[in-house]
């Protein structure tokens, strides 16, 4: 559920009141003095559905109502528990194009704490492939915040607002890119302090299948998209991380390894695993986006 608060003057306060009440999906219309302001304004509270949020949002601008006068949250409902089926008057539950697309605007940019994380999960992962451990590479993909703008990639293209594609894709690139090079620093680092394990060489790791392809690194790569996207909209990325990082972590510092360490021959290959994967990531996102919007189409709600 969403929750609308918005100050409009007196003159379009009847009209935007009128608006409320005729707009399906938003009910418990509350209106009140705006005892905040010296002007003679309005404030109006309501909860709206998920899938009217984009019509409501359209509607506002058409009445001239800046971005600064209104706010539009989510509220986590305790109770009553309802449900919501395709084609009923309420719409669809849980998703708001407006929504998805404010997030995918915040998660566009390599802000700081993106790129720290990534560090981190780089000197992780690195010391996984170095000691072949499997749970160094989990905690590694567990750390790692790539699935954001991977989904903001996504959001960017099935919305057209190509800038914020491309801006979220190379937020993308320079994040695994930094991967590939902190791995490679770690690698050459132990390697030239003689601190590798005995007769380490990248292709004789455990996890030397990371620069491997085949059926199944297509199809884990397809449903990792689905999970990505829909973890995304519905804000439960850090626990769906983990399963998306697994295209993406151990192949960035499988690769970086393999260049600092010793072993480029094995570098191509997880270079090949990894554009697959993050190609197929992007593919399976924006077709998973592209399904939920027919299908609120369908259901009678334009986004």
């Amino acid at each position: 559920m969403l929750r609308l608060r918005s100050s409009v003057d007196a003159e379009r306060a009847e009209h935007f009141r009128a608006l409320l009440q005729e707009l399906g999906g938003v009910r418990r219309v509350v209106q009140q003095p705006d005892e905040a302001t010296a002007t003679d304004s309005v404030v109006f509270v309501a909860d709206v559905e998920p899938a009217a949020a984009d019509r409501l949002v359209e509607a506002i601008a058409e009445l001239g109502i800046g971005v600064d006068d209104y706010l539009l949250t989510r509220v986590e409902v305790v109770a009553p528990v309802r449900h919501h089926h395709f084609g009923g008057e309420d719409g669809i539950e849980g998703f708001a194009w407006v929504e998805v697309m404010g997030q995918a605007r915040a998660n566009s940019r390599p802000l700081a704490r993106y790129l720290a994380l990534i560090v981190v999960a780089a000197v992780i992962a690195a010391l996984g492939v170095i000691n072949s451990s499997a749970i160094l590479i989990v905690g590694a993909m567990a750390v790692s915040p790539d699935l954001l703008p991977i989904c903001a990639t996504c959001v960017g293209l099935v919305g057209r607002r190509y800038a914020l594609a491309w801006r979220s894709f190379v937020t993308l690139t320079l994040g695994l890119t930094l991967v590939v090079i902190v791995a490679a620093l770690l690698g050459a680092a132990l390697k030239g302090a003689d601190l590798l394990p005995a007769g380490f060489t990248v292709e004789d790791s455990s996890l030397s299948n990371l620069a491997q392809t085949d059926y199944s690194t297509v199809l884990i790569a397809l449903a990792a998209g689905i999970a990505a996207m829909l973890s995304f909209e519905s804000r439960a990325s850090a626990a769906v991380g983990v399963a998306i990082s697994v295209t993406t972590m151990p192949a960035s510092a499988y690769l970086g390894v393999a260049l600092g360490a010793g072993g480029a021959g094995e570098a191509l290959g997880a270079l090949v695993v990894l554009a697959i994967n993050v190609s197929l990531l992007i593919l399976s996102g924006c077709a998973t986006l592209l399904v939920q919007r027919w299908l609120t189409r369908r259901s009678g709600v334009v986004v």
